[in-house]
């Protein structure tokens, strides 16, 4: 932290060390003291016997933190630093990007200029300048206009936006000497400008000479020529790895004056002046226009041939990725070391080093794994409705095939009487309705605000005619589209398709849902719950204990006639916002359910998209001895609190491992199934894993806050009322009344009661501890304050 640096810095270094220490032990590492040095056995994990990485040394994959941990604290700060080596695999490295003061002090941050990630502008709002760099004329303020006295006034800040800016204002910046005072395991020093500093008279190549006499610097990269050719004969070529970094195909390396694409055709070349080279990941994967994978390059093929190790970089879990990897940040990294292409890069370079610590440790080399005992039901929502249109023979595939214990069909009728699965009684969301139907389109309060085009409006022929949607919830938001190539994939099914496949599948069980049951009774003259026990019956699904049938509904009167199935489950779907359930509400609830489903945000407290507690309310349903599901689980980062780290592995960790809820309803079951079946879920002290997945703790990163920062809090949640959980009997089914055929429509409605389609389904036939770490450094923070 630059000259103010003192006895505050020493008890810091000292608290980061036992807070890692903390992590280590909980994680039952097994790892030497210190980092192995090169070519020496130890360090990272070995893969499972019979298995080995194709990396070029055999070994594991090198995970380098980019700033440390910089998807979450403003970057090289020290919060990023220690959480970065607290949470990742031993042997990370920690990753500095060089800029050099007047005085040549060198510090941490990846942008030359200093407005973009300080505060700077603020402190000195006239010391910027214009300046030449590598061809181009740049403005703003520049760390060698400054001493690293002036710039030990300045405090950083987050320039991505999606990331928290509550940490604004608060860190200091920190320099190298920093960096290699908090220990880490590994050290990665980067230099993107030696051309422009020499012209300016300062010399990284005299900074890095004086630094390797007093601390190891494991990986020494540069984008320049130049200074690797300075530099090659002054390092330990065994201590030390040098890494030639490539920029995009087309910009200019400085010393050459060739462009980086040319550069990459003569490997042989780049072997001579480096070990390895440090590269975009689109280089290994190029990305097509409409954002998904192509054919990846021999890239890493050929440098691993001719003896050169391959860093890829560019990895970060709040970012669109490719539509391959369904949102999910551990596919991605995956995809670059154990993939079906048959090759693995040497390290990656990330934002996020806990998410490539998961995707090296646990989920690679991990094909045949079987999910952990006692973990919760995966259960689908809409089937896999985050990869294909809910509801749709393709979903449900899908959700089949990711491993889902328990597929859903929320239950909708036709006006003839038909029985479908969509996930709402308005057709607008799930289908191209409107754009077919427009005249049907009306607003009936009793089921929403909105006006809509209503399933019992249409006859199932007419409702086979839409095409389904798949629905991006944080698609005009937050630009995070679902696949696109599967917008209006598949085929809706009926209930007794959905039925038929959940057999032939064999699932472990299937979920009902039933809503709006008064009305369509009363208004449409349509029995849905009558119309579910008939197919459940014909089925045979009523006399069989083999699959486990859910029935769920938000009204007790329909869960009542249900209640002489006794192998049938019924689930309370408490649809309210809630912080805790009373004694006489959950003694009402069990006169009609087993079970209960609830949000997310009637479990977790927020502040600022930050977690700041948790409500007692699945201890109470537990301890009544009610099952609790917990909905709805997603992999979009932007629907995931700044605790998770933008990770979904983590919010399914917290919910499995942290509250032990009995079930998981998400749209990404294929995301829940991979968590349950990994290694790193068994957080027993004994199971030496190599890293373990641990549940967050509520409220400890908002306790790392400036007071200023943190937002009041919100009042708490108010208690389910038990008023509200007992609903009036069912009324009788009103008469269907006869409806003219639609002159636009493909025919006429049928009556009310007609049979459901038999037989085989046309629409299936085409499918085939990190919060001990968080306290520690808040004990530092009011030390380093009070200091």
């Amino acid at each position: 932290m630059l000259e103010s640096s003192g006895k505050s810095g020493e008890m810091m270094r000292c608290l980061l060390l036992i807070s890692l220490l903390i992590h280590s032990a909980l994680a039952q590492d097994v790892g030497p003291e210190e980092p192995p040095t090169l070519g020496q056995k130890g360090g990272p994990e070995e893969p499972p016997q019979g298995m080995k990485w194709l990396t070029l040394n055999g070994k594991e994959p090198l995970i380098v933190a980019r700033g440390g941990l910089s998807g979450l604290f403003p970057e090289s700060s020290n919060y990023a630093n220690s959480m970065a080596k607290s949470l990742s695999l031993i042997g990370t490295a920690l990753y500095c990007n060089l800029q050099l003061t007047k005085d040549s002090v060198g510090i941490c941050l990846s942008n030359i200029l200093l407005d973009n990630t300080t505060t700077i502008s603020r402190v000195h709002p006239n010391g910027d300048k214009t300046y030449n760099v590598n061809g181009k004329e740049v403005h703003g303020w520049f760390a060698l206009d400054f001493t690293a006295d002036q710039l030990s006034k300045l405090t950083l800040t987050q320039n991505i936006f999606s990331r928290p800016d509550q940490f604004d204002d608060a860190l200091p910046i920190s320099t190298v000497e920093d960096v290699l005072n908090s220990k880490p395991d590994q050290f990665w020093l980067h230099v993107p400008y030696d051309a422009f500093y020499n012209e300016h008279k300062i010399s990284p190549a005299a900074f890095v000479q004086r630094q390797m006499k007093v601390a190891d610097i494991n990986f020494l990269s540069s984008p320049e020529i130049g200074f690797l050719k300075t530099i090659g004969g002054k390092v330990d070529k065994l201590k030390t790895k040098l890494i030639f970094e490539f920029l995009g195909p087309d910009e200019i390396e400085p010393t050459t004056k060739q462009k980086y694409g040319e550069l990459l055709k003569n490997l042989g070349m780049i072997k001579s002046l480096a070990a390895g080279i440090l590269v975009p990941k689109e280089f290994i994967y190029p990305i097509t226009p409409n954002n998904y994978l192509d054919a990846p390059t021999t890239l890493v093929a050929d440098a691993h041939k001719e003896g050169v190790e391959v860093y890829a970089k560019g990895f970060a879990n709040d970012q669109n990725i490719p539509y391959n990897y369904s949102m999910d940040a551990t596919a991605e990294i995956q995809q670059f070391v154990d993939n079906s292409d048959q090759f693995s890069v040497d390290g990656v370079l990330t934002d996020f080093p806990p998410t490539a610590s998961e995707a090296i440790a646990c989920f690679s080399h991990n094909k045949d794994a079987k999910p952990y005992r006692g973990s919760p039901l995966i259960i689908s929502r809409n089937g896999a409705s985050g990869n294909y249109p809910g509801c749709t023979d393709l979903a449900y595939q899908r959700a089949v095939d990711d491993g889902a214990d328990i597929i859903d069909c929320s239950v909708q009728m036709s006006s003839d009487g038909v029985a479908f699965c969509l996930d709402s009684i308005d057709l607008n969301s799930g289908t191209n309705a409107l754009t077919q139907f427009m005249t049907k389109s009306e607003t009936i309060p009793e089921l929403q605000p909105e006006a809509g085009v209503f399933s019992f409006q249409l006859t199932w022929e007419e409702i086979q005619s839409l095409k389904p949607q798949l629905q991006s919830p944080h698609g005009p938001q937050g630009d995070l589209y679902r696949n696109p190539a599967n917008k209006d994939a598949g085929k809706l099914v009926t209930l007794n398709e959905f039925l038929e496949f959940a057999k032939k599948k064999a699932t472990t069980g299937i979920l009902i849902d039933i809503e709006n049951a008064p009305y369509l009774a009363s208004k449409a003259g349509l029995d849905i719950v009558g119309t579910v026990i008939s197919a459940l019956k014909n089925a045979s699904l009523d006399k069989q204990s083999t699959q486990q049938v859910m029935i769920k509904s938000n009204d007790t009167s329909v869960l009542s006639k249900f209640a002489d199935e006794k192998t049938y489950k019924r689930v309370f779907s408490i649809k309210e916002q809630v912080g805790s359930a009373p004694k006489q509400s959950i003694d009402e609830i069990k006169k009609f359910a087993d079970a209960v489903t609830v949000s997310k945000t009637s479990v977790i407290q927020s502040n600022s998209f930050f977690i700041s507690g948790e409500t007692g309310i699945i201890k109470e349903l537990k301890a009544a001895n009610l099952s609790v599901y917990i909905h709805y689980l997603k992999n979009e980062f932007v629907s995931l609190m700044f605790d998770y780290l933008s990770d979904p592995m983590t919010e399914i960790a917290t919910y499995a491992q942290g509250f032990h809820v009995d079930g998981i309803v998400t749209d990404f079951p294929g995301t829940a199934s991979k968590y349950m079946k990994c290694a790193c879920t068994d957080l027993n002290p004994q199971a030496n894993i190599p890293y373990p997945i641990l549940p967050i703790e509520p409220g400890s990163l908002l306790s790392l806050l400036p007071p200023d920062k943190v937002a009041p809090a919100a009042a708490p949640l108010p208690a389910l009322e038990a008023s509200s959980i007992v609903d009036p009997p069912l009324p009788p089914v009103a008469p269907k009344k006869e409806t003219k055929p639609d002159s636009d429509s493909p025919s006429g409605d049928k009556p009310a009661h007609a049979p459901a389609p038999t037989g085989k389904s046309s629409a299936f036939a085409n499918a085939a501890n990190w919060g001990v770490s968080l306290v520690a450094i808040m004990v530092l923070s009011l030390l380093s304050m009070g200091n």
